[in-house]
């Protein structure tokens, strides 16, 4: 079975906005990354109390915290206290959320110092395990484990360590989904659902790229989860996430259309692939 998740937060920066676009989207996980210009890193824990209740009332839970972990430099200023200390603070986080799953990166300006990269790993997945919590690494452009290779280096090298395939970021780094999805298919946990024209950089509906997401949906023979990450209009809050200029080759009146827009894009490519809504997920 598939379930859909979504990053709300690309809807609306808003609590409540991003439960109606939940809601009117028929999706009941999401993938907390920002809730009232606050970073789920930042979140104080009466805060996080706060917006449980509230998403538990409208039956929505938190698959994953869509933590900025390990998004920093490895060059000179490297704090590792801070580093483990945010650690911490987001796995009391998953305790108050009921989720036991934080994304995480690894690292910028690291190529050269993949050793460093895998002992920081190594310990984050042993403090994450200490405290019933799996941290899942996402591949993202200019981080140790941009490439596919890089990502079979942490799996051979970081036991626990879980894997999200995201097709656009890997396209952006300049490998196929042929040869992404080829290779990491077999270690990916669930999946982050975006895509991009590689000739241009554009950021386009799922479908509508070359990030191969009709392949995933057939490929796909045990129950996970798609997350989708729409990237389709800039949202309150991108610029504490990424740096980079965002290219759209479609315009939308609101984020809530781009995020209606990207989830409609989904769905239909799931039904073209012979999946059906039921019992709280999509089905073959």
């Amino acid at each position: 079975m598939i379930k859909l998740c979504a990053f709300s937060d690309e809807a609306s920066p808003t609590l409540q906005g991003q439960i109606k676009a939940l809601l009117r989207n028929e999706i009941y996980y999401t993938e907390l990354r920002g809730v009232d210009g606050v970073n789920v890193a930042d979140l104080r824990a009466e805060d996080a109390e706060r917006i449980k209740k509230e998403l538990h009332y409208n039956g929505i839970k938190v698959w994953s915290l869509g933590s900025p972990y390990g998004k920093v430099s490895l060059s000179d200023g490297f704090d590792e206290d801070a580093l483990f200390t945010q650690l911490k603070h987001l796995c009391m986080l998953c305790g108050i959320f009921e989720c036991d799953k934080i994304r995480v990166f690894s690292f910028y300006n690291a190529a050269d110092k993949k050793e460093k990269v895998f002992d920081l790993l190594n310990r984050s997945v042993e403090i994450a395990g200490g405290c019933g919590v799996k941290l899942y690494h996402e591949n993202e452009k200019d981080i140790y484990g941009e490439k596919s290779e890089q990502v079979s280096e942490l799996y051979d090298n970081v036991p626990g360590l879980k894997f999200v395939y995201d097709p656009a970021n890997f396209l952006q780094a300049h490998q196929t989904a042929e040869h992404t999805l080829d290779a990491l298919f077999g270690i990916t946990s669930y999946f982050h659902v975006k895509d991009v024209i590689s000739a241009t950089q554009q950021l386009v509906p799922a479908g509508h790229g070359d990030g191969h997401i009709s392949d995933i949906l057939q490929k796909i023979d045990f129950d996970t989860t798609l997350t989708v990450e729409p990237h389709l209009a800039v949202f309150e809050g991108y610029a504490q996430i990424d740096g980079r200029e965002m290219k759209n080759k479609y315009a939308y009146k609101t984020n809530g259309e781009a995020f209606d827009a990207a989830v409609s894009a989904l769905k239909k490519l799931l039904y073209e692939n012979g999946y059906e809504y039921k019992n709280g997920g999509y089905t073959k």
